[in-house]
Parts: structure tokens; sequence; C-alpha cells
């Protein structure tokens, strides 16, 4: 099942991203020759008009191949034929429906999968919160932390959990003013107890109290410590613009998220293991289900902000890497030789083949040594 279920998403974001270039293509008068949804063999294609359409074996990637996308071609209606704008849209499409995508999915996920929605405004503090005695308040509205704007509780979570001391400077609005609170620090301790996965919890349950006076069963309780010493208040007014408006915050959220994993990744800061492939995909798939739709959701939403994303790095054979060739291209007033350009995209889809190979054998290994 997980693997049905990775191969339909799989199929759902190549889908989306190669249909932005096919679309844009059309409209741009362009001839597509071919649109294909995964690589390798072929196993079962169609022709309709000049196009061939076809689903392939491996579910990798996919492509929407261009009359004279990559070389010379004398057709009126060639990729290369065409004025720069209209070649920087169809290589833009792509990653652009993929992030569309990712709020579409958000929103739905807000509006009918999700039981509560949260906000960044403090509702309440849990005992012996520090934050409420070094500056917080009870309705602050969080808008920055360590002059990082702050778009949903989750990002607040990750200033935590990438905190040495728990202590931020902010940016908050109070009462309709925006008031600068320096060095405050959250911190709090709490008590827990393993509730051991069985047929209704599918794995491990932390239970918590706030307070040991709170528990009154028999499980010998754990101390811990943490950042989180307050509670956020739940989005009111459930309506067609507020989750619209939180699914856009989410979605950016999400992507800040990733590119800043992108440049942690560069910095040496993340490692081989740290990075999954299609059988990690598969692999974490089959965790998040445990957690119920709503986490499945989620996943694929990140999955394909994730995707768009990292098509617009500027890295050959990528559409970040032929946006950068339009772009000289704008500048210079004249193209790139496409032997030239082609050459360089060959390079860099081997090179991204070679990596994906190396990340496949990694999510193996891993896999079997659990």
């Amino acid at each position: 099942m997980n693997i049905v279920i990775a191969l339909i998403v799989f199929g759902l974001l190549v889908a989306i991203h190669e249909f932005g270039h096919f679309a844009f293509a059309k409209l741009s008068g362009i001839k597509v020759n071919k649109f294909a949804i995964g690589m390798g063999p072929v196993i079962f294609k169609f022709n309709k008009g000049e196009t061939e359409y076809s689903l392939r074996l491996l579910p990798v990637g996919g492509y929407c191949a261009m009359e004279g996308e990559d070389d010379a071609s004398d057709d009126t209606r060639a990729f290369r034929n065409k004025p720069v704008k209209n070649r920087l849209a169809v290589v833009l499409a792509g990653p652009v429906m993929n992030l569309v995508l990712g709020v579409i999915l958000s929103f739905v996920t807000a509006a009918f999968i999700s039981d509560k929605l949260t906000t960044t405004t403090v509702r309440e503090f849990y005992p012996d919160a520090v934050s409420a005695q070094t500056g917080l308040e009870v309705g602050d509205r969080i808008i920055k932390m360590d002059g990082t704007y702050i778009f949903t509780a989750n990002d607040i979570s990750y200033k935590f959990q990438n905190s040495d001391d728990g202590v931020f400077d902010l940016v908050v609005e109070r009462n309709g003013e925006k008031i600068n609170l320096d060095d405050v620090k959250f911190y709090r301790q709490y008590y827990y107890y393993i509730e051991k996965a069985n047929d209704e919890i599918p794995y491990d349950h932390y239970v918590t109290f706030a307070t040991r006076e709170e528990y009154t069963g028999t499980e010998e309780l754990q101390v811990a410590e943490t950042n989180v010493d307050f509670r956020v208040k739940p989005l009111e007014n459930k309506n067609f613009f507020s989750v619209m408006g939180y699914a856009l915050k989410d979605s950016a959220s999400t992507a800040r998220l990733i590119w800043i994993s992108f440049i942690d990744l560069i910095r040496g800061q993340y490692g081989l293991n740290d990075l999954s492939g299609p059988v990690g995909i598969v692999n974490a798939i089959g965790t998040v289900r445990e957690y119920g739709l709503e986490s499945l959701m989620n996943l694929i939403t990140m999955l394909t902000i994730n995707l768009g994303i990292f098509n617009l790095l500027p890295i050959p054979a990528l559409d970040g890497g032929r946006t950068v060739f339009l772009i000289i291209e704008a500048i210079r007033k004249k193209p790139v030789p496409p032997e030239k350009e082609g050459m360089v995209h060959f390079i860099g889809i081997a090179c991204l083949m070679l990596f994906m190979v190396i990340v496949t054998i990694s999510d193996v290994t891993r896999l079997f040594n659990k």
C-alpha cells in the first residue's frame, strides 16, 4: 500500500509539473513532440495531434519534449525561435505549478481534514512558564523571533528546536501596536510517561502533564525540559478567506524551511544519511500513514513544494539552470549556442542521476540496517 500511495504521489507531482511546461508551451505556440510521465521503458503510449503521450516504468521524473529545445530547428514553432519572455514563462511554469499545488493541498487539508488550525497568538501559559516572567503576555501575536518572520506556529517550534538557550528577541503585536521584547526566555519543566504502541496506538505515545500533581496513575513519571511554555490560540471564524490565508502562510513557511535546509546542506550541516530518495519517501509515507490522513497530506504538500523549489535552483538540467541561460541571452541579446547549452545540461542531468543512485543506495542500506 505504501508503494501504491508513493506511485500515485510521484505521478501527481510529476504530472502537475510537466503539465505546467506543456500548457504554457501550447499557449506560446511551441510545438510539443512528447509528453511523458515517468522515465525509462514505455508502459503505454498514444498520439494525439502532434504530441506523443506516454506513461513510463520508472516513477522518478518525466519530461515535456519541445521542438528545438536543446538543438537548432528551422521550425517557426520551435522553442528557441520564440521570444525569451515566452520561453522563460514555459520554463518557470513547471516549478510554479508545484508551488501552486502546495497551496491547494494546504488549503484542502486546513479546510476539510484538520480539526484545529492554530495562530501565533499566545492563549495561555503553562505553570511556571519563564516567558511569562520575561516579557511575553497573553494576547501577544508573535511576529518575529530573532529577526525571522513568523508565519505559523510551526515556525515558532522550528526556532525552539534550533535554539541553544531558548532566549529570543521578539517583535509582537499587542493591543494593535508592534512592541520589541528583548531577551525573552522560554522554558518550563513537565512530566511524562510513555504509552507503548498497541492496536489502537500505532506508535509510542508520550502522555504529558504540566505538573506532577495532575497525574493519579501508577506509571513511573519522567521529568523533561522544553522551550514550549505557552499555548497558542486556535484560528477563529474558519471561512474561505481565513483558511486561504492560513494555507498561504503555511506554504510560505514550508518553502522557507526547505530553502534553509538546502543552504544547510551546502554548508555541510547535513550528510548523505540525512537525504532521502524514492525509497526513503516510500518509507516515510509508511510512517506518516500511522499518524493519519492529515500527516500524509502534510508530507505530500512538503514534497510538491520541495520539488518546485529544487527545480528553481540554478543547476544545469533543472528549470533553474535553463532560466540562467535565458537571462544570459536576454542580457547578451543573443543565445548561447544550443550545442554548448545542451552539453551543459547533459552533464548536469548525468550528475543528478548519479546523485540519485547514491541516495537510493543509502536509502536501501538504512532500510536493511533497521
